[in-house]
């Protein structure tokens, strides 16, 4: 069922199944998630996440998709990520190989040729497709026997999606233009085919993550709304954070409030150690890899202790300069 906002409280804890190579885990949400992914709804506007690694701003991303009933398309950027590859791309490779097999035979006539080496026969969607036109971006996949995007179960396309551009801070400055560009007019050309256009009905919900590696340009951010995600500065506030959200992850079966704390106490103070330094300090994913890392060895609280004094260096000490414990 198509749901226009999220209908949550803050302090949920959301449920994320297994999805492809993503593992089941769960998300805490606040109250500023909630009030900016809703004024993104209701604007429009795409939703740029900001916050240091670690932090969770793709994982609130996946719970937004959850508690929307929404599918979830998501796109790694890199250096080499261009601003087409967001919206198709075309497999080069394929059509060479293609022209080459097609040269070689005996008796092809101009028209078969050019059937066969038509470019919408190399057309892969790509996110905003996906995000626009789920039904024609599924034909294009089907027809090229690509795989399609995983969706939650009794899911239409009139649910809608959540598309995610994970760390646009790595791409170059003309990413970030070009990608509003196509979401600004609604529409976009696909070569081959007639334009692919949002559904204005069920428009899509896309959340641009950065760790703030690169500068953005200001017209980018002028077009967006903004949501920072930061780890209290304040220690015993921080503490807190990380506890409940410890114990969201973890049953008091597997593990106490007492070893939840001891994490805790671990890397607030790495935190306050690299504080005023440039370096990225461990966060929150930090903490929950270091209490797994015990929990999954270790079934005895003292042990759990023991064992996490001796291995909290690997899960939160990231530079070489850092003193080792």
């Amino acid at each position: 069922m198509y749901k226009a906002q999220l209908e949550i409280q803050s302090g949920s804890v959301i449920a994320l199944p297994a999805q492809g190579e993503m593992e089941a885990s769960c998300h805490v949400i606040d109250e500023d998630s909630i009030l900016a992914i809703n004024a993104a709804l209701a604007t429009g506007r795409p939703l740029l996440v900001r916050g240091e690694p670690g932090v969770g701003k793709s994982q609130l991303v996946r719970a937004a998709a959850v508690s929307l009933g929404r599918a979830f398309v998501t796109h790694a950027i890199d250096a080499r990520t261009e601003t087409r590859d967001l919206l198709y791309t075309v497999d080069a490779v394929a059509r060479l190989a293609e022209a080459q097999l097609m040269g070689a035979r005996q008796g092809v006539d101009d028209r078969t040729l050019r059937e066969h080496l038509h470019i919408q026969q190399f057309v892969h969607p790509g996110p905003l497709w996906w995000a626009f036109e789920w039904k024609t971006a599924k034909e294009q996949a089907d027809r090229l026997g690509l795989s399609t995007p995983l969706v939650p179960k009794k899911w239409i396309a009139s649910n809608g999606v959540v598309v995610l551009i994970d760390e646009i801070d790595k791409a170059d400055p003309t990413i970030p233009n070009g990608l509003l560009d196509a979401f600004g007019h609604g529409r976009f050309d696909v070569p081959g085919r007639k334009p692919v256009r949002m559904n204005a009905k069920c428009r899509p919900l896309v959340m641009i993550t950065t760790n703030e590696e690169r500068a953005l340009p200001d017209a980018f951010l002028r077009r967006c709304l903004v949501l920072s995600l930061a780890l209290p500065r304040e220690r015993e506030e921080l503490l807190n954070t990380l506890i409940s959200r410890g114990r969201a992850h973890f049953s008091e079966g597997k593990c106490s409030d007492a070893i939840l704390r001891y994490a805790a106490e671990l890397l607030a103070t790495d935190r306050e150690r690299l504080r005023g330094q440039d370096l990225c300090p461990p966060g929150l994913a930090e903490y929950i890899d270091l209490l797994r890392a015990v929990i999954e060895q270790r079934s005895q609280e003292k042990e759990q202790r023991e064992l996490m004094g001796k291995i909290a260096k690997f899960a939160l000490k990231k530079h070489p300069d850092e003193p080792m414990r």
